[in-house]
């Protein structure tokens, strides 16, 4: 008389139990592969900022020179700001 009821049918929890088991890794699988590929793109961001810039070849710029004095050895001094202002 006891145990007369049959056991009750539980296979429709289980399989929806397993169907949110998975769908929960599956989230966190595509999430990890998201973080992945950003991580990889700011480290070549930052590969890229990390490398010196490229040099543009710029014309030299002509220094003008101060006539040596007649009589003088020395050679002529570069003229710059603060030599222009200290000439009387």
């Amino acid at each position: 008389m006891f145990f007369q009821e049959p056991t009750p049918d539980t296979s429709g929890y289980m399989i929806a139990g397993y169907a949110i088991t998975f769908l929960v890794m599956a989230l966190y699988v595509a999430s990890i592969y998201l973080r992945s590929r950003n991580l990889n793109k700011d480290m070549s961001i930052l590969r890229e900022m990390d490398e010196p810039a490229p040099v543009q070849a710029k014309a030299p710029s002509p220094v003008k020179k101060m006539p040596a004095k007649p009589g003088s050895n020395k050679p002529a001094k570069p003229v710059t700001k603060r030599s222009r202002k200290k000439q009387p």
